[in-house]
């Protein structure tokens, strides 16, 4: 059968398309990881704050899906990026991170590379004492400090370099830490910033009861609300302006479609008094907000453990979304981007777990509980099971304290004494992990947990 040459063209042709579509639904994605410091679970917009201007964010969330039960690994900065970097509880380590490195551990970025992924990390480091090019199977790694831009605030220099990280290896595959300082103590912020909330005036009641007490300290301190609040937004909204300028850079770029886009936070808001090693120090502009969650920074409460998570990934994770049913964490951010990655030689020991499908939108209960606990061998610990949360108390003296996050997010209703069955059950697993972990503890006495 003889077919004419235009109809031959036509079909070789669809047939290069069909194939050209094919690679590149196979080619693996960028991954774009935005960390803010101490930023509070509902310090954005679409987080629900009364008073913040986040347009950038906001519109990657409805752009993409928003998780309003998604937690970190730790409850100050190291551990929360230990957790992630390793699919390994913090507590795991008898070398705190801080000061030794992940020892003999894989990471994410070391799985990535022997995939063929180009990576880098700009911005906080706080994983180890070295942070030279190649650690940790990073290729450029800028271990970028504060800047002090009018325009645009103190991370601007090290979104600028995470950008020509992008520009530079835009033929892909890339993976990127981006992980800012702000809302991190001091909340400086310029003049330039800061005056976009001169209209701000605090209205306690616009916040929830859990907020109050950062308020009376505030107070208790002799600081304005209103002045230190417009200095708080004005920190925020310098992570908004940076992150309008990478995904600006994305879409200018064409890599919208193939890159997964993350942005989150380390843990909860930080205290306004700020106690560490004896010391005491004060700082009037930390209004970092939980929303409904008790606690913060340093605590295992929700407050200290919930955090916003933001994903977008066009045509893969669901636009428009919010997930409040699925309990997801940074534990699983390895197995997750591995999985996704097509990784298949991973670490034997992994305490997380492939949530990739849940990104994609499938509702299903976790398979692990998650933990939480200091690297210190009596330090109080927690757990989450389902819709349940318990904290033993440090070297079990105090009394256990059962919640039933499904009607108590806020965690003020102690049910251990009228659910003695669930107490006992939870109690044990939660006793049985602490028993896998290390004796004893080493750590350089250089480094400050809280940086």
């Amino acid at each position: 059968m003889n077919i004419p040459k235009c109809c031959l063209f036509l079909i070789v042709s669809f047939l290069a398309l069909f194939a050209e579509d094919l690679n590149a639904d196979d080619s693996p994605p960028n991954i774009v990881f935005m960390f803010a410091d101490d930023l509070g679970y509902g310090d954005l917009g679409c987080y629900g704050h009364p008073y913040a201007e986040t347009p950038a964010l906001d519109r990657l969330a409805s752009h993409g899906t928003r998780f309003t039960q998604f937690y970190v690994t730790g409850v100050t900065c190291n551990p929360s990026r230990t957790g992630l970097m390793t699919g390994l509880h913090p507590a795991r380590f008898p070398k705190y991170a801080a000061d030794f490195g992940f020892g003999d551990k894989l990471t994410i970025t070391e799985l990535l590379k022997r995939k063929g992924y180009k990576t880098g990390h700009f911005g906080k480091w706080h994983i180890g004492p070295d942070d030279s090019d190649g650690t940790y199977g990073i290729d450029d790694i800028e271990t970028l400090g504060n800047s002090r831009e009018e325009s645009e605030g103190r991370d601007t220099m090290l979104y600028s370099a995470a950008i020509d990280f992008i520009r530079k290896n835009k033929e892909g595959p890339f993976y990127v830490n981006v992980w800012g300082h702000a809302t991190h103590f001091p909340v400086n912020t310029p003049e330039a910033l800061a005056a976009k909330f001169d209209d701000v005036k605090v209205d306690r009641s616009d916040f929830s009861p859990t907020m109050q007490s950062k308020f009376d300290e505030c107070m208790q301190i002799g600081c304005g609300l209103d002045q230190s609040m417009r200095q708080y937004l004005g920190d925020v909204y310098q992570i908004d302006l940076n992150v309008g300028r990478l995904l600006a850079t994305l879409d200018e770029l064409k890599l919208r479609d193939n890159t997964i886009v993350v942005f989150s936070s380390d843990h909860g808001p930080a205290p306004v008094i700020l106690a560490n090693k004896g010391a005491r120090k004060y700082s009037n502009n930390m209004l970092g907000y939980a929303g409904e969650f008790r606690g913060g920074k340093h605590t295992q409460l929700e407050g200290g453990t919930r955090v916003p998570f933001i994903i977008r990934w066009p045509g893969k994770v669901p636009a428009g979304r919010v997930d409040s049913t699925s309990v997801c964490s940074f534990i699983d951010w390895l197995p997750t981007l591995a999985s996704i990655a097509g990784v298949e030689d991973l670490p034997e020991q992994l305490d997380g777990e492939d949530i990739s499908d849940i990104w994609r939108g499938t509702e299903r209960q976790r398979s692990k509980p998650l933990y939480w606990k200091a690297s210190s061998p009596g330090a109080a610990s927690a757990m989450r099971d389902g819709k349940w949360k318990l904290h033993l108390p440090r070297q079990r003296v105090g009394s256990p304290e059962l919640y039933d996050l499904s009607i108590d997010p806020s965690e003020t209703n102690n049910l251990a004494d009228a659910n003695p069955d669930v107490l006992k059950r939870l109690t044990r697993q939660l006793r049985a992990w602490n028993a896998e972990l290390p004796a004893a503890y080493e750590k350089s006495g250089k480094r400050d947990d809280d940086n």
